[in-house]
């Protein structure tokens, strides 16, 4: 094959090839950091039919009626968005499929951007069904496309599972033609209606289409011996393998699992048996290193290695060299020189202009506790703003917010409010919207309509009006979905008027009543939004006072004057004019981002 068929492509967009290639036609996904791209890049696919679902239970369900109905399906989402998933998923083992279903979930040992370091490994073994884990792009594409095989050959839905640097690196990918298999749907009661007299009848075939993967995963090419020197053999996957080549080369002996599960025996049993000496390197939890000691094999692994965050070269190198576990005149790589000067830190913040800032400012300055959601928007919780008190997962906010204020009989709600963005609160927001109506919880719930989803890069949601390749689509009215939810009152705020965001939430919080406000302004990076002109600072009127650093803005900073004195400096490259600091400085020192000149009024200092 020529080179005009090789080409670099990040992990995450090669399983949008290998998708392609292996003839899907339906996708359904909810974006997750590192997951999002695959779903954007096969977007790009006039071919395949791609959405953003709601959640992504949701999706799971779309991708099974597509796959129900003939046509090869996959659904995108990470870790903790499996979790949402997992109804489905499970009894889906059982249904098994008609055309190929592959789920695709992505992990994110390290926490880049996520709430926890969970294994989905652990997914695979619960649900009973295979897991592929691709190591680099090539075989993100290659893995995406036997997935389907295996998916149909089996009847079993298939995971595949990426990771972070996987999803995240680039290499050198061979693309082929795109072959569509054609389905069609057969009317099956006993094996897709999941009654329990017909799932009963469906756990023996489960439990032996396991056997049936077990025997497979003997000799899949996925699962693969290279044999170099053998006083140490090590069994590791995913991202681990490019570590331990990169640190070892032919001086150790892998077997590279390709398949984590289910995992194969005589495999591994031969390989031990051709090695001195038995390491496990796996990111997170034992899953391999318990399935070998499990089989009575002895064998080193998380008492030499971490539990917890991304692994690396080093990290490796130096873990296994401490242990004495490395190749006869193996030495410690050289680390890499530090900077001669220190690098201060620079902690995540809402960008310049972000909606939310006049929002968390009103809600810090009148000692509201606030129960956060999953967002750019958790943001809240970091100085100067430090609003957000809780974070758990998506759409908890309006869950908790509701325990919170029953179990204190009330007493907190005239301080306690839930904090929940316009994506997070159709992801899962509405139901715990629906118990603050239904069992009529004195709570006040604020949704933060930026009208994006901006956590993951700006995917549209149901309350934007566009679908995945920005076409008009259906809208949701937020305030006439909550009217319908049983709130009488709904409120509409500006979150760049501080004084609109006080009164407002003070109103709201004085009445013993469930109540919504939505906190209205679109995101601030959104290309379709006017800017108004950058303010400036008049530092003769400027008394140094630091007010306007109440709210966090990357944009302003306390610099030296002529006269020597600390005053506030606008930067003009990332100030957009929303005049939100200009409410709050006591002597009007601000410029008007409406006249572009002039003093701004005193606001709510």
């Amino acid at each position: 094959m020529g080179n005009e068929n090789r080409r670099l492509l990040l992990g995450n967009a090669a399983v949008a090839r290998g998708l392609y290639e292996a003839g899907v036609c339906f996708i359904s996904s909810y974006p997750g950091t590192p997951s999002t791209e695959i779903t954007e890049e096969a977007a790009k696919f006039d071919e395949i039919y791609c959405e953003w679902a709601p959640n992504e239970k949701v999706a799971m369900e779309a991708a099974f009626g597509a796959c129900l109905a003939g046509k090869r399906a996959f659904c995108g989402q990470k870790h903790v968005g499996l979790n949402v998933a997992a109804d489905p998923l499970y009894t889906m083992s059982y249904t098994g499929v008609n055309a190929g279903l592959v789920v695709g979930v992505a992990d994110d040992a390290g926490m880049h951007s996520s709430q926890n370091e969970q294994d989905s490994r652990h997914h695979a073994i619960a649900a009973k069904v295979p897991m592929l884990e691709p190591a680099d792009s090539a075989e993100a594409l290659a893995f995406t496309k036997l997935a389907f095989e295996l998916s149909e050959k089996f009847d079993t839905p298939v995971l595949l599972k990426m990771c972070t640097r996987v999803a995240h690196s680039q290499s050198i990918v061979e693309e082929q033609e795109r072959i569509v298999p054609v389905k069609e749907y057969t009317k099956d009661i006993a094996k897709y209606v999941m009654m329990p007299g017909n799932a009963k009848k469906r756990h023996p075939f489960v439990e032996e289409r396991t056997r049936a993967l077990v025997e497979y995963a003997e000799t899949a090419p996925v699962n693969r011996v290279e044999m170099g020197g053998t006083k140490i053999g090590i069994v590791t996957c995913s991202t681990s393998y490019q570590y331990v080549k990169e640190v070892f080369g032919d001086q150790v002996s892998v077997l590279k699992i390709g398949m984590t599960n289910p995992l194969p025996e005589k495999l591994i049993r031969d390989f031990v048996a051709q090695v001195e000496q038995l390491v496990v390197i796996e990111e997170l939890d034992p899953i391999i290193e318990d399935h070998i000691k499990a089989m009575g094999i002895p064998v080193h692994g998380k008492d030499i290695l971490p539990m917890i965050d991304e692994f690396s070269q080093n990290l490796i190198a130096e873990k296994l060299f401490d242990a004495g576990l490395v190749p006869d005149g193996f030495e410690l790589p050289e680390q890499g020189t530090g900077l001669e000067e220190a690098i201060p830190p620079r902690p995540p913040v809402m960008c310049a202009g972000c909606p939310h800032r006049g929002l968390f400012y009103t809600l810090k300055k009148n000692g509201c506790t606030v129960l956060g959601d999953i967002g750019c928007y958790t943001l809240g919780a970091v100085a100067p703003l430090s609003s957000i008190e809780m974070t758990l997962c998506m759409g908890a906010s309006i869950g908790a917010v509701h325990g919170f204020n029953k179990a204190t009989n009330g007493e907190s709600s005239s301080k306690t409010v839930a904090v929940i963005g316009d994506s997070t609160f159709m992801h899962s927001g509405m139901t715990g919207l629906a118990n603050v109506a239904y069992n009529q919880s004195d709570s006040t719930v604020i949704i933060l309509d930026n009208s994006i989803t901006g956590m993951t890069g700006h995917q549209q949601n149901p309350t934007t009006g566009y679908n995945i390749k920005g076409d008009p689509a259906g809208k949701i009215d937020l305030e006439a979905l909550c009217r319908a939810m049983g709130f009488e009152r709904v409120r509409v705020v500006d979150p760049y008027d501080l004084a609109a965001c006080d009164k407002v939430l003070k109103e709201e919080l004085a009445v013993k009543a469930p109540s919504v406000i939505i906190s209205r302004r679109p995101c601030a990076l959104l290309k379709y939004v006017k800017h108004n002109p950058p303010l400036k600072v008049d530092t003769a009127k400027c008394i140094g006072c630091k007010s306007c650093m109440r709210i966090g803005c990357p944009a302003i900073s306390m610099k030296p004057q002529a006269d020597g004195k600390m005053k506030a400096v606008v930067d003009q490259t990332l100030c957009v004019g929303c005049g939100v600091c200009s409410q709050l400085c006591p002597v009007g020192a601000f410029s008007s981002p409406i006249t572009d000149g002039g003093s701004s009024k005193k606001g709510d200092a």
